[in-house]
């Protein structure tokens, strides 16, 4: 009964196929609190809906993949079916999985193939494609927008079908490699690790704030902003951060948070101070 129970358990190239084809949702409802999101959950339903027959282990897969994530979404299905590949471990041996590696594994990859995926896709395909296309266009000939659409989707669905596959199988071959070497609290470790840098690294350059303030010290101007990255580049960005984040543990709504933002800094703004 086991074996059977297991067997229906198991993720096959049909389920694979739909979470490819709900891949394409995941921008569908983007929110500045936790990004792609939703659809990265809305994606992996199926997936979930197969290896947790029950409510309660399925509520926990969805509240894992609520996480904030954001990345390329041309090869966000390679990071989707490693996520697959991770939960269906997860289902077979609760015991000995960690469950909270799974995210740590997702905010490890985001970023990096964020970078891949924008210089790709973002960078070369569509400036290439455009270029192409508009040649045509101007000339008056309607195969302008069609091949600009062609060359740009050709590449991005070839890579978002074929990464939901590649990122499952080769997510399944590492993790069974990791179980037998008895290496996984490593890979966990390393990917808690790797995410944090990740995390870090996205506060310090997405997060711009600056003061234009200086004050006169026996007649030599000292700038506020010169002192402050001497002591800490990017301080300003941090405490911020780490503010925004006191609010949040302290259940203060996102909405609210946002919004003080706006008010804030608008008025600080206008009497110079950020």
């Amino acid at each position: 009964m086991d074996s059977q129970k297991k067997q229906k358990q198991q993720i096959t190239k049909k389920d694979l196929r739909k979470v490819f084809w709900r891949s394409f949702t995941l921008q569908g409802s983007f929110t500045y609190e936790r990004m792609q999101a939703l659809g990265y959950l809305y994606s992996l339903i199926p997936i979930l809906m197969k290896i947790y027959p029950k409510k309660r282990d399925r509520a926990e897969a969805y509240q894992r993949h609520l996480a904030f994530f954001n990345t390329t979404p041309a090869i966000s299905s390679f990071i989707m079916g490693i996520s697959g590949a991770m939960e269906q471990r997860n289902a077979k041996d609760r015991e000995n999985f960690d469950p909270s590696s799974i995210n740590s594994i997702k905010v490890a990859l985001m970023g990096p193939f964020a970078g891949i995926g924008d210089s790709f896709f973002w960078g070369t395909f569509r400036v290439v494609s455009a270029g192409i296309g508009i040649s045509l266009a101007n000339q008056g000939n309607i195969l302008g927008p069609i091949l600009f659409l062609l060359l740009f989707n050709i590449p991005h669905f070839l890579a978002r079908y074929h990464g939901t596959f590649i990122g499952f199988n080769k997510g399944t071959d590492l993790l069974n490699t990791m179980q037998e070497k008895g290496q996984f609290e490593r890979l966990s470790f390393s990917a808690s690790v790797l995410g944090l840098i990740v995390i870090g690294a996205m506060t310090g350059t997405l997060i711009d704030l600056t003061t234009p303030l200086e004050f006169n010290m026996e007649g030599a101007e000292v700038s506020i902003q010169e002192t402050l990255d001497e002591i800490l580049p990017k301080l300003l960005p941090l405490s911020l951060t780490l503010f925004m984040l006191y609010l949040l543990k302290r259940n203060v709504k996102v909405n609210y948070i946002m919004l003080s933002i706006i008010v804030v800094g608008v008025l600080t703004s206008a009497l110079g101070i950020f």
